[in-house]
């Protein structure tokens, strides 16, 4: 039996230029008030297992190949790492990342959100669906998380009144959506971060069909959908800087959040590193936030911007099934960028290693940290970029 999911499923320290001497001239509090810190993450699915040990589990029927109950998931993780108790409070899941967070204290929380908020039995005929029980909202808001990035593979899984019922549910908790809406105009609208009145994060989000999403998919003028990009080539770049550049404004951070690629590899596609290239050149993108790939893959500063071109899984229900375990995609990251307000510039650039276990973020040991930090390195070689552990248990990202 295999309950691999076939399109996408199983499963203090200073940055350092080395083209630049260290930056000196700004004192802290300065700094704090020109500079932008962001927490990001790969994929968020807290549906199918993970609803299911939450307060408000919804119903457990599925439709896979391998099973047709989501409780299957759970009895797999508790095989694998010992009994989880239920139900588990909100905050369960996050584990080690809340101290993480309410020390770094980020101005803006965005992460890619796989999964539908909804109680429809709409199911959509494609294998794999991830759905959440609306009641188990405050999931998303014990982390605070302020932005969910919804053009995925997964956020039509319960069809096109899944999508809508996701967006209230969200809208409803005071978390800002984007890369999807019940129009063209509103999946194309970026997620407007307040900071200040001199700082805002706008979070634009894309589709790509190179993850699996469906053409139908992409929004109409009469239906809900994702942002779906028609391709990589110049005149999709062209239509997005058409969009995005006029928004800009000083004090802004423009993010490019991206579903794109495969589900499994390290290689990055030509056509990838050249668009986001030039969503940076031709765009005015200050940072962009590519995820798909159940692992962590390489990292690029281009021009002082962050291109992250596979944040790899954050949380899912994935644990005790068995394929690929060469990827270790228990192993998780979250990143902390730290950009400056008026240039854009990258300033530092921080990541904590976790691992999935129970259904819950945790520290990882030293050898998995080790393990992760070899990674990273090797993929980021060809791009100029590498990590060092300063601080116990941190990694810093140095560039040239």
């Amino acid at each position: 039996m295999t309950f691999l999911d076939a399109p996408k499923s199983p499963w203090r320290a200073r940055a350092v230029s080395r083209s630049a001497e260290p930056r000196v001239g700004k004192s802290d509090a300065q700094q704090a008030v020109s500079s932008t810190t962001l927490f990001l993450c790969g994929d968020v699915m807290t549906g199918r297992g993970i609803d299911q040990i939450l307060p408000h589990p919804g119903n457990p029927r599925i439709y896979e190949p391998a099973t047709d109950s989501a409780s299957e998931y759970v009895a797999l993780a508790e095989t694998a790492s010992g009994p989880i108790s239920r139900p588990v409070g909100f905050a369960y899941i996050w584990g080690d990342l809340l101290p993480a967070l309410e020390r770094r204290r980020p101005d803006a929380r965005i992460i890619n959100l796989e999964t539908s908020i909804t109680d429809s039995e709409a199911c959509e005929p494609k294998g794999i669906n991830y759905k959440m029980s609306p009641r188990n909202i405050p999931v998303i808001s014990a982390a605070g998380i302020d932005c969910c990035a919804l053009a995925n593979n997964h956020v039509l899984d319960w069809g096109r009144e899944g999508l809508c019922d996701t967006i209230d549910a969200l809208t409803n908790a005071g978390v800002k959506v984007s890369g999807a809406g019940r129009n063209t105009t509103e999946a194309a609208s970026p997620a407007i971060i307040e900071i200040s009145d001199a700082r805002r994060i706008m979070v634009f989000g894309f589709a790509s069909t190179t993850s699996g999403i469906p053409g139908s998919w992409a929004a109409s003028e009469q239906f809900p959908g994702v942002n779906l990009l028609a391709d990589f080539s110049d005149r999709t770049v062209a239509h997005v800087a058409e969009s995005v550049r006029p928004l800009k404004r000083p004090g802004d951070v423009f993010v490019a959040s991206i579903h794109w690629g495969g589900n499994w590899g390290y290689h990055i596609p030509a056509a990838q590193t050249r668009f986001a290239h030039e969503l940076i050149d031709q765009a005015g993108i200050d940072l962009v936030h590519g995820h798909s790939s159940h692992h962590a893959k390489a990292i690029e500063v281009y021009k002082g911007r962050v291109i992250l071109y596979g944040c790899g899984d954050f949380l899912n229900d994935y644990e005790g099934i068995p394929g690929y375990e060469t990827y270790r995609g228990d192993l998780v990251l979250a990143y902390f960028p730290t950009i400056d307000a008026q240039s854009g510039a990258l300033l530092r650039f921080e990541m904590i290693p976790f691992r999935i276990r129970r259904f819950r973020l945790q520290r990882p040991s030293p050898a998995e940290s080790e393990w992760l930090m070899r990674l990273l390195n090797r993929e980021g070689k060809p791009f100029g970029t590498h990590v060092e552990e300063r601080e116990a248990g941190i990694f810093t990202l140095c560039w040239r």
